[in-house]
């Protein structure tokens, strides 16, 4: 199955050019500001683009999926969209886990304090995982910023270690951007925007 990973449009989703492909992830930030009509807007282009199997999670500018109840939330996903919150899709034996949550940023939304507070939703992830999705990058891996600072999250990256998915797609650090592959597993920093939220970085795609 041929997949394309995206993150970070942060609105610009128009402006990509996107490769063919069986499904399409989105790693969060899919909006500015977080608004319910940029979140329309997104989810109108994400639901008609062709790809068969469409999946994407919130980033930490995304708002309206932090505070809307769930049940309007689920009745603007368009049909074909899959939408994960801490939760997971099996597609084709091809099985995926998201999660919105990063480590406390600035007051933006899914927030969450690291140690014991974020380690609850680590502990979520299962085993046997072929992709993991989540907005900010584990510690030490594509996750320096412009200051060479390191700010991923260290328990992610402890839970990754015993989880060991193929595949570890996500975004929130722009300049970041890029991919690596690290005792067996590839890890992608898809963020289509640069530091200066110009759309200079290519989707990135790989066939499992």
């Amino acid at each position: 199955m041929k997949i394309v990973f995206i993150s970070d449009t942060h609105g610009q989703h128009d402006l990509l050019n996107l490769p063919s492909g069986d499904m399409i992830v989105h790693a969060g930030d899919v909006s500015s500001r977080g608004t319910h009509i940029e979140v329309f807007k997104f989810l109108n282009w994400f639901g008609n683009l062709d790809f068969k199997y469409k999946i994407f999670i919130a980033g930490n500018h995304d708002f309206f999926f932090e505070i809307a109840e769930s049940s309007f939330i689920n009745s603007m996903i368009p049909e074909g969209v899959m939408y994960l919150n801490d939760t997971g899709v099996e597609i084709e034996g091809i099985k995926i886990w998201g999660s919105p949550i990063q480590p406390w940023f600035n007051n933006w939304a899914f927030n969450r304090e690291r140690g014991e507070e974020i380690k609850q939703y680590w502990n979520k992830i299962p085993d046997n995982l072929d992709i993991l999705i989540t907005h900010g990058p584990p510690n030490g891996i594509l996750d320096k910023t412009i200051r060479g600072e390191s700010v991923g999250c260290e328990d992610l990256y402890d839970t990754i270690s015993k989880v060991k998915p193929k595949i570890h797609v996500f975004g929130h650090i722009h300049e970041a951007y890029g991919v690596e592959s690290k005792n067996g597993i590839s890890f992608i920093n898809a963020s289509v925007l640069n530091l200066s939220y110009q759309m200079t970085n290519l989707p990135v795609t790989l066939t499992v």
